[in-house]
């Protein structure tokens, strides 16, 4: 690689990781506040809230580095200019394609960071997050069996445990189940046990009582049941079955391009909405370079202003949100039907054409310069003439 070359990659490369760094932390610090209301709410300690942020840190850092590539060229290409040194290598007779060249390079190793995370690290980190999902939601006592105060974990329900012995026993259990009104259950017991079992974990009551209050055409009638021993099924306390459901982030690539009835069974997925993720990943590393070139082509654009290059960023600006725009748009027909998983490569393909194009006007002479050479010549042939 010449040195020209070296120099502008060195220089965007230094760009970005500066606000690589600073949108990461951003939309980093942004999820990790929700997760820490969520997990603490929920009586989880400070070491899992950083663990689920960390599992969360690599769908992040996919996100933003196209942003970020925007930012450093835009920025790069904007200080190169405002030191001349755009001007100098223009001089010497680089034309926009052959000073994009650096630019490309910069976003394709871009990109390459993007699929590598896309494809290895989001894969493993998701997979992860949703093991640890499953553990916090089997581990009952954690997210609300709390000893001496009245719980409510979903809506119709209310449960009471005087105190928690050492050895995990519930000492006079008390559980309302208010949930059906025509159907109401009170269940009482001296003790109980929390169970896990494959299908989920499961409450045994010992020495207790149920009673049972039916509403029927207009008539109530109560039933009171004495029990030695009782399970009762937790899911429905904590949706145990959902959180099972893997996601389909969670698995790789080249699983989602050829997805088998395992893995349809394990999401509840369809194949189509299998085969729109894999598409999706492939297409997300196409960004970063978009991005980049948009960011250095539009700033080509224009001749020198003492009022600077802001006009060409506010259209780099815009050429990016109309990328974005689309690429949304394709996400959110994908999500209605993924049969229509070719709209996802609508997005680089049509930021690609904005990029070419732009490039091809920034080779062609400005107008006034154009005028200013006519007028010239028209001067020197009418002084000949006379």
């Amino acid at each position: 690689m010449p040195r020209i070359d070296r120099y502008i990659l060195s220089q965007f490369m230094t760009l970005f990781g500066f606000f690589a760094l600073v949108l990461v932390s951003v939309y980093w610090i942004n999820r990790a506040v929700s997760l820490f209301e969520q997990l603490i709410s929920d009586g989880q300690t400070a070491l899992v809230v950083l663990e689920f942020t960390a599992l969360t840190l690599p769908l992040v850092i996919s996100v933003v580095l196209p942003i970020a590539a925007f930012a450093a060229s835009a920025y790069g290409t904007n200080r190169l200019s405002s030191e001349s040194e755009l001007v100098a290598m223009q001089a010497t007779g680089m034309s926009p394609w052959r000073l994009a060249r650096p630019v490309l390079v910069f976003g394709v190793l871009v990109g390459l960071m993007v699929a590598l995370l896309v494809h290895a690290v989001v894969p493993m980190a998701r997979g992860r997050l949703a093991d640890r999902q499953a553990e916090i939601a089997q581990n009952v006592t954690a997210q609300f069996l709390r000893a001496g105060a009245f719980q409510y974990p979903v809506s119709g329900v209310t449960l009471y445990i005087r105190d928690i012995a050492a050895d995990g026993r519930l000492m006079d259990f008390f559980l309302e189940d208010a949930r059906d009104p025509d159907n109401q259950n009170i269940y009482t017991a001296t003790e109980a046990l929390l169970v896990r079992t494959d299908e989920g974990p499961r409450l045994v009551m010992m020495q207790g009582m149920v009673q049972n209050l039916r509403h029927s055409e207009g008539r109530q009638s109560l039933s009171v049941t004495r029990f030695s021993e009782l399970a009762y099924d937790l899911g429905t306390l904590i949706d145990a079955g959902e959180s099972r459901k893997r996601d389909l982030r969670a698995y790789s690539t080249l699983r989602l391009l050829q997805p088998d009835a395992e893995l349809l069974e394990a999401t509840g997925a369809t194949a189509d909405r299998a085969l729109a993720e894999a598409h999706e990943r492939l297409a997300k590393p196409f960004q970063a370079p978009v991005a980049a070139l948009l960011g250095f082509g539009m700033l080509l654009l224009g001749g020198f202003s003492r009022f600077g290059v802001w006009r060409q960023v506010v259209w780099a600006v815009i050429a990016l949100i109309v990328v974005q725009f689309l690429s949304t748009a394709a996400e959110n027909q994908v999500a209605s039907n993924a049969s229509r998983w070719p709209l996802i490569y609508v997005s680089p393909m049509v930021g690609a054409a904005i990029c070419l194009a732009v490039l091809w006007l920034a080779t062609k002479p400005r107008g006034p310069r154009n005028k200013a050479t006519t007028d010239t010549g028209t001067g020197t042939a009418k002084g000949g003439a006379a």
